[in-house]
């Protein structure tokens, strides 16, 4: 009973603790305020990933403080991604009973994260909306944000809907996501499809490179599997038509 108690407890921290690993095939991750499992979900071993609000509360009147911030799972043994491609299957659900209303099943990518966490990109979904029936809620299904000076309120102030856009996503599905990251811009892909849903063509974040993280936040539950990253050098780009005020 003892020794149960105690492989219970040491199970417990390895899941829940801030930093600590766990083991995902080849893979190891690092936890930073979610917790995480592998589990058997629809018949194959997935990573399991939600934020653990009891290590970082959620504070809705305090929302940009508290959202976008460092809650993920960092892929280890690369710290030098700088470009190159990301790819990643990703299952998103909202909790049952959700701890916000305004839930939308976020779920993403943390990339050219630095080792103290000061800084990263990222790209995320909110698929709750990728297929409403109102323009204005699928405008915002992708997010852009760089930490820790650009989430995503500051940079809806600053320039509406520039670092956000729409993609055919929805709750309760697989979704294969694939960011193609290039100096300063990054081109997010959806489902294989040939041609990017979303660009950033000039990111703002300091962080010329690092790792890469598994992202969720408020009230989603997370299923990911299938993560490829490939390095690749900077490529010179062709210029494009230039395009007036429409």
């Amino acid at each position: 009973m003892k020794k149960y108690v105690l492989y219970s407890l040491f199970y417990f921290l390895t899941l829940n603790s801030f930093g600590q690993s766990l083991q995902f095939g080849k893979q190891t991750f690092k936890l930073f305020n979610v917790t995480g499992e592998v589990v058997k979900f629809q018949g194959k071993d997935v990573l399991k990933i939600e934020r653990d609000l009891k290590a970082f509360p959620f504070d809705i009147n305090r929302l940009e403080a508290t959202v976008d911030d460092i809650h993920y799972a960092r892929l280890e043994g690369l710290d030098d991604f700088e470009n190159g491609t990301i790819e990643v299957k990703m299952y998103s659900q909202i909790q049952n009973p959700s701890p916000f209303a305004g839930a939308a099943g976020f779920i993403g990518l943390y990339y050219r994260i630095q080792d103290n966490n000061s800084a990263f990109e990222s790209i995320y979904l909110r698929p709750k909306v990728g297929r409403s029936d109102n323009q204005l809620y699928r405008s915002h299904t992708v997010q852009y944000f760089a930490y820790p000076n650009f989430k995503f309120d500051t940079l809806r102030k600053m320039a509406p809907f520039k670092y956000e856009g729409s993609a055919p996503v929805a709750l309760n599905e697989w979704i294969t996501m694939r960011i193609e990251v290039n100096g300063e811009s990054a081109e997010m892909f959806i489902n294989n499809l040939k041609y990017s849903s979303f660009i950033v063509d000039k990111m703002l974040g300091k962080s010329k490179k690092g790792s890469i993280g598994l992202f969720v936040d408020i009230a989603t539950i997370g299923y990911f599997k299938d993560l490829k990253v490939t390095k690749r050098a900077l490529k010179l780009k062709k210029t494009s038509e230039k395009v007036n005020d429409i």
